[in-house]
C-alpha cells in the first residue's frame, strides 16, 4: 500500500506564561501574532510561517476553565496538564499534522494502539491582522506511546477557518525564517518506535545515522537515540539567508553556536526547545 505523508501543521510550546513567551520570541526575530484564546482556559500567541505551519507557545490563562476541561475528558488540556506535571512549564509537548479527516485518524490510531483519547471539536473567536473577528472551528486527533507523559501527538482538521490572505505581515520575520523545515524527537532506542513514527507521519521509516527518520509531504521527522522516554527536542527553521538571521539574533542578545550555514539556539525561558536556522538559500 502506497503511503502519502501528512503534512506538519504546528509545534505546541508550554510556556509558564506570555508574556515571557512574547519577549523571547521577539528577541529571537520573530514576529508574534496577538493572544488566541481557547474556550476550555489555555491560551496562545502564535508565530505564522509562509509554508503555512506555525508554533503555538501555549499557557495557561483560566486555571478553573482547564481544571473543568481536564475533568471533562479534554484530550488537549489534560495531556498539557500532564507534560507541565512530568516535564515543567517550559517546554516542547506536542507536534501536529494537517488533516481533512481526524475521524478516520482517531480509527487508525486506536487500530494502532497508540490513540490518546477522544476526538475534541472546539471553536474560538479570532482577529485577523486587518481587525476583522470572526470564528474558526477545529477537530483533533490525538496519539501517544503509551504511559508517556513527555510527549503528545495529534491530527488537527480546519472544520471553519478564515482565509489565510492578510496574515503576510505576520509570517515576516526579522530573521528571515520561512517555514519548519524538521522536527527532532529522542528516545532511547529509536528503533523501538518505528511503527509509531510510520503511523504518525504515514509514511515509511528509514534508519539514517542511528536515528529513524520520516519525510512528511514539508518537513522531516529524525528520531535520534538520547537518555530517557520519547521527547520533542528540536525544531528546526528554514531562513533565505543565514547572515540576515545572524544579525537578528545578534540584535536580539540571543547567544547562539554557528557551524557553517546553520546557527543552534539553545532553550531558554519562553522557548522550551532547541531552535536551528539552516540556510536554504
Amino acid at each position: 500500500m502506497t503511503l502519502t505523508p501528512r503534512l506538519l501543521d504546528h509545534c505546541v510550546l508550554p510556556v509558564p506564561d506570555l508574556a515571557t513567551a512574547r519577549s523571547r520570541y521577539e528577541a529571537l526575530g520573530f514576529t508574534v501574532a496577538s493572544q488566541g484564546t481557547h474556550p476550555f482556559g489555555t491560551i496562545n500567541s502564535c508565530v505564522y510561517f509562509a509554508d503555512d505551519t506555525f508554533l503555538e507557545p501555549l499557557a495557561i490563562g483560566d486555571a478553573a476553565k482547564v481544571r473543568e476541561a481536564v475533568a471533562s475528558r479534554n484530550v488537549f488540556v489534560a495531556r498539557d496538564a500532564l507534560y507541565r506535571q512530568a516535564v515543567g512549564d517550559n517546554g516542547f509537548s506536542a507536534l501536529v499534522f494537517k488533516t481533512d479527516d481526524a475521524r478516520a485518524d482517531h480509527a487508525g490510531f486506536e487500530k494502532a494502539d497508540v490513540s490518546a483519547g477522544p476526538i475534541l471539536d472546539f471553536s474560538r473567536a479570532f482577529v485577523d491582522p486587518a481587525g476583522k473577528s470572526g470564528k474558526v472551528s477545529f477537530r483533533l486527533a490525538f496519539a501517544a506511546v503509551p504511559d508517556s507523559d513527555a510527549a503528545y501527538f495529534f491530527t488537527c482538521q480546519r472544520i471553519e477557518a478564515p482565509a489565510t490572505a492578510g496574515r503576510a505581515a505576520l509570517q515576516t520575520h526579522r530573521n528571515g525564517a520561512t517555514g519548519i523545515a524538521g522536527v527532532t524527537l529522542a528516545a532511547a532506542d529509536p528503533q523501538t518506535h518505528k511503527a509509531f513514527l510510520s503511523v504518525l507521519a504515514h509514511a515509511p521509516v528509514a534508519t539514517e545515522n542511528g536515528a529513524i527518520v520520516a519525510r512528511l509531504g514539508n518537513s522531516r521527522l529524525a528520531m535520534e537515540p538520547a537518555d530517557g522516554p520519547l521527547r520533542l527536542a528540536a525544531i528546526h527553521f528554514a531562513v533565505a539567508d543565514i547572515d540576515t538571521t545572524a544579525a537578528a539574533l545578534a540584535a536580539g542578545k540571543i547567544a547562539f553556536e554557528r557551524e557553517g550555514r546553520t546557527l543552534t539556539v539553545r532553550p531558554a525561558p519562553g522557548q522550551g526547545a532547541t531552535f536551528t536556522f539552516e540556510d536554504r538559500s
